[in-house]
């Protein structure tokens, strides 16, 4: 499986011949807009940092609604929860996405807005590599990030939807999240490739660059 950031929440990730991505945002972030191809475009909520599908190409299936959804191999599964801590009031619902693909549970979180309930967690696990929400504003902060690896104990989480030197929108840092953990990798490369054999055996956080 390879594993590709483009920035905020925006990922390819690569199974087989297959190319999945979650979140794609438009030019209102601050990222460079990537060229990109994909078989299916996940996406967390319709807001326009999050479902700019337009910069896929391949003319992929777009996922949007909470479901099970299985193809050649990888299967998906859409958690319906909520982008703030007053049951969507305020930002509406959330999609977080479970991909079950070459022996890896991968969850992407969206712009999880509470920490839910282990109940509600329960059908999340088991969860192999985490992609996360870590700065604030929008989202869980840095203390909810922290809560929820642990309550799911994936090996690896790689974090999200922070501030870097591209935002043009408030968020908070990465490294009041980061201060959370003892084994912390910096790999200053956008892409990795991983296998069910090359996960971390214990937990750890890799902070993928642009």
């Amino acid at each position: 499986m390879k594993i590709r950031w483009f920035g905020h929440s925006f990922f390819l990730v690569m199974s087989g011949n297959k190319k999945i991505v979650f979140d794609p945002f438009d030019d209102s972030v601050g990222y460079p807009l990537p060229q990109v191809e994909a078989d299916l475009v996940v996406i967390s909520h319709d807001h326009s940092d999050h479902n700019n599908v337009s910069v896929v190409q391949g003319h992929p299936e777009i996922i949007k609604e909470p479901g099970v959804y299985e193809k050649n191999g990888i299967k998906l599964e859409i958690f319906s929860t909520f982008h703030d801590e007053v049951g969507g009031q305020k930002r509406g619902k959330n999609n977080v996405a479970r991909l079950e693909a070459e022996g890896i549970y991968l969850i992407h979180a969206g712009d999880l807005g509470i920490v839910p309930s282990d109940e509600e967690l329960s059908p999340w696990k088991p969860v192999d590599i985490l992609l996360l929400p870590v700065g604030g504003i929008f989202t869980i902060d840095a203390q909810g990030a922290q809560e929820l690896v642990y309550k799911l104990s994936p090996r690896l989480v790689i974090p999200m939807h922070y501030r870097t030197k591209y935002t043009k929108f408030e968020l908070n840092s990465l490294e009041p999240f980061l201060q959370g953990f003892r084994e912390v990798k910096r790999l200053g490369s956008s892409e990795i490739e991983i296998t069910s054999e090359t996960l971390p055996p214990n937990l750890e956080v890799w902070v993928l660059g642009i």
